[in-house]
């Protein structure tokens, strides 16, 4: 699985057992792309393997990952959506887009189970920095639970599960919520000034030398 899906709130959130999903996109103002995530980006928190996103000239993105220390880059090809409200930015990812990527149970305590669902994380772009921030699952179950948002939890010993209901203009209030979103970056990622094949070629021969 790609690197515990540690790579973007993106999708560690996405086939783990502590999740938070959306019943709507936020707002009806949904970008293809944000021309500042164009490039390469690195994630250096594995020293043993190397991990990132490839944003290319048209905005089609693609997660990588090494899966063996010295060995090549897997690509993996996953839609992003942006969204942009009130200073803060989103990046944005239905269920429905990632079937065919990784193994996803359907949305916990619906029923009828809903055709899709939504991944939503805050992001903050410096220079060549991006840090992203997933959903704090755990403060949104409390809010579910406190009747402060409206939504579903399934919670376990070992998972949880938050599925938070709205219409899009309900989920563009929700994610301004106080709290809602981890104060620390989940995921960091660093701009490549390399090209992808410097960067796989480079990780070869360090590889090589183990």
């Amino acid at each position: 699985m790609i690197r515990a899906l540690a790579l973007l709130a993106l999708i560690c959130l996405l086939a783990g057992c502590v999740e938070t999903r959306f019943e709507s996109p936020p707002g009806e103002r949904i970008e293809r792309c944000d021309a500042a995530w164009k490039g390469v980006w690195l994630d250096r928190s594995d020293e043993s393997k190397a991990s990132g996103l490839q944003v290319d000239a048209n905005c089609a993105s693609t997660l990588l990952t090494q899966l063996e220390p010295g060995g090549p880059l897997r690509p993996v090809p996953v839609p992003l959506n942006f969204v942009e409200h009130r200073g803060q930015r989103y990046v944005v990812i239905a269920d429905a887009s990632l079937q065919d990527l990784v193994s996803l149970p359907p949305v916990h305590g619906i029923d009828p189970v809903p055709a899709r669902s939504f991944y939503i994380a805050r992001y903050r772009l410096r220079g060549d920095r991006l840090d992203i921030h997933k959903v704090d699952d755990r403060a949104a179950a409390r809010m579910v639970i406190d009747g402060l948002l409206e939504g579903t939890v399934s919670s376990t010993l070992n998972e949880l599960h938050v599925y938070l209901r709205g219409t899009r203009a309900d989920v563009l209030r929700i994610v301004g919520t106080a709290g809602l979103f981890e104060r620390e970056p989940s995921i960091r990622l660093e701009r490549s000034r390399k090209s992808l094949a410097e960067i796989e070629a480079e990780l070869i021969r360090e590889g090589s030398r183990q």
